[in-house]
């Protein structure tokens, strides 16, 4: 009985890969394909529209954060400079 049913589920199983192969192939499923490609292209694009957004957004804190920065560096060098000319 066992070898019976062993060779059923075998028959069963090419039955099924063989239908399954060409429900994958067939025109609607190859427009589904396509359909979800394209879908999958248009959110990398959103995706990519993001990170270059945010790619900028990061480059001008940066630039800001420069510009502070040297603008501290100069008041200190101002001050130190203020504090020895007061010393002499």
């Amino acid at each position: 009985m066992s070898m019976v049913k062993n060779i059923a589920v075998f028959v069963g199983g090419v039955v099924f890969g063989t239908a399954g192969f060409k429900l994958l192939g067939s025109k609607d499923a190859k427009k589904v394909y396509v359909h979800t490609a394209a879908a999958a292209m248009r959110a990398k694009d959103s995706v990519m529209t993001d990170v270059t957004r945010v790619r900028e957004n990061c480059g001008d804190i940066v630039a800001e954060a420069k510009e502070i920065n040297l603008k501290k560096r100069s008041e200190a060098a101002a001050e130190i400079i203020e504090d020895e000319s007061k010393a002499e």
